[in-house]
């Protein structure tokens, strides 16, 4: 009996403690407390007010990594988007939504908390908050390394004219209309040049997204802009001062012909032509723009066929030095078919494809008594490059007195006497770099050649053949590009003359 009686005495203990113990404490309410000490720290102030036995799916508004509050009714966000956009974005942004902004997100998970419903302080939080985003176009640019920049824009019609726009820099409109068509680009009929192919190196892409309103671009201009130059560009001025072209100012800001400067400022130019009032602020910054136009182009161009050397006939009735003409030399011409590659409105490259002899040469014959070729020049003159580009006449700034030529298939390429003659200087200057004279005897000129890649082997007294090479074409000196800076000296006066004033054909 005495060892029954400890075994009865525990189970009525425990009877007691099953059902009179929750008379005096609150099961629940140790429960809430346990779980407000374990609730997440929030902006807004938001009391835990039930425990459930199941859990159930919340919804928590964060800033920035910092929880707001828990929302009561999940529509409670949606609800202000839409009134919001209505109020203040719709009549901006037709036909789109608005999200909360990037630094606004929400989290659903699973909790046992009853939360106390705080929406109204929530959404007025969000409205103060002023973060949102609209749904718009997304435009990527992406090379073989992946995405490197996206802009936004609310129509994709602005920015397909954007890009029209742009395009028409490199391409004339109608070439491009036929292209993008896949119709036949009219064949050439006289010189000039036609566009085979446009190209954009780059992928671009499409695609719905959220910005925040101020990253978005509404005007084809504006789009425009960012085609012309990407972001970050710290655009460059030049100021015009009295006797200057537009050629004269390409020239001497970054080596841009006329038409880049007129397509740089087409706001206030129109034609490579005109006038330009002194004062005028020119930008001469070309374009870096984040894609890569390449444009196929074939040309039909009137050449010089030049005659070759001089045949020289050795006379022994003649006394040595002695000389005389018995052919003169004539410079023949042909038509040249090229196909040209241009990026971004830059000639890299061009390859002659085919050509018809128009007038046929006629080699310089000349009997001397010995076979050493003689000073005296033959009285006319070739251009000092293969493929002359002027890219500055004369006068085309000012104190611009000579002729700027570059070889646009071969930048650094040979440079050629233009006459036959005795080199009479060379030397360096800080403006013209490395440069040659020769002076052509008999006929009374010299020619200069300037801004030669490196010191030329010849020295003074040497003799030279017209379409002997000379050096190579560079920008030594003060120029922004390789060419060579050429005019002809009246040998005894030191008069310059400019070269395309009855001496080339210009």
């Amino acid at each position: 009996m005495k060892k029954v009686l400890p075994l009865v005495i525990a189970a009525l203990a425990s009877l007691a403690i099953v059902f009179l113990l929750p008379q005096f404490f609150d099961v629940n309410s140790v429960k809430v407390v346990e779980a407000k000490a374990q609730i997440e720290k929030s902006i807004l102030p938001q009391e835990v007010i039930g425990v459930r036995t199941e859990p159930k799916e919340i919804t928590k508004i964060y800033d920035s990594g910092v929880l707001v509050g828990v929302l009561n009714d999940d529509a409670a966000v949606s609800n202000l988007l839409t009134q919001v956009y209505t109020q203040e974005y719709e009549s901006k942004f037709p036909g789109t939504h608005l999200d909360t902004g990037n630094d606004i997100y929400e989290i659903k998970e699973l909790s046992y908390n009853d939360y106390q419903n705080i929406d109204d302080q929530i959404t007025q939080y969000l409205k103060e908050k002023n973060s949102y985003t609209v749904q718009v176009n997304a435009i990527d640019f992406a090379d073989e390394n992946g995405v490197f920049a996206t802009i936004y824009v609310d129509d994709v019609k602005k920015y397909e004219e954007a890009l029209h726009k742009y395009l028409m820099y490199f391409v004339e409109e109608s070439s491009l209309n036929a292209i993008t068509s896949n119709e036949t680009v009219p064949a050439l009929t006289t010189y000039g040049e036609r566009d085979m192919s446009v190209e954009i190196l780059q992928n671009i892409s499409m695609k719905k997204a959220y910005a925040s309103p101020d990253k978005i671009m509404t005007s084809t201009n504006e789009i425009l802009d960012y085609l012309k130059w990407g972001e970050g560009v710290e655009k460059q001025y030049y100021t015009v001062v009295p006797g200057d072209t537009i050629q004269g100012v390409g020239s001497k800001n970054n080596f841009l012909s006329d038409k880049q400067v007129v397509n740089i400022n087409d706001d206030i130019l129109s034609s490579v032509d005109q006038v330009l009032s002194p004062g005028t602020q020119l930008n001469v910054t070309y374009f870096q723009s984040p894609i890569d136009v390449v444009v196929k182009k074939e040309s039909l161009r009137k050449r010089d066929e030049e005659p070759g050397p001089t045949i020289y006939q050795e006379d022994a009735s003649m006394y040595t030095n002695e000389e005389e003409v018995v052919q003169e030399a004539k410079v023949g011409s042909k038509n040249s078919l090229i196909e040209e590659t241009w990026i971004n409105g830059v000639i890299v490259s061009g390859e002659e494809v085919s050509s018809i002899i128009t007038m046929q040469p006629q080699q310089e014959i000349i009997r001397v008594g010995t076979l050493e070729v003689p000073g005296n020049g033959t009285g006319t003159f070739r251009y000092p490059i293969d493929n002359p580009l002027i890219t500055c006449r004369w006068g085309c700034y000012s104190g611009h007195r000579a002729l700027d030529v570059q070889n646009p298939y071969n930048r650094y390429g040979p440079v050629y006497a233009a006459d036959r003659g005795t080199v009479y200087e060379v030397g360096y200057t800080g403006i013209n770099g490395n440069y040659m004279i020769i002076d052509h005897g008999n006929t009374g000129y010299r020619t200069y050649y300037g801004h030669m890649n490196k010191p030329t082997d010849l020295k003074v007294g040497d003799r030279v053949d017209k379409g002997d090479v000379i050096g190579q074409i560079g920008m030594t000196g003060k120029a922004s590009g390789p060419h060579v800076h050429f005019f002809i000296i009246v040998s005894a006066t030191g008069e310059r003359r400019d070269p395309c004033a009855g001496f080339l054909a210009c």
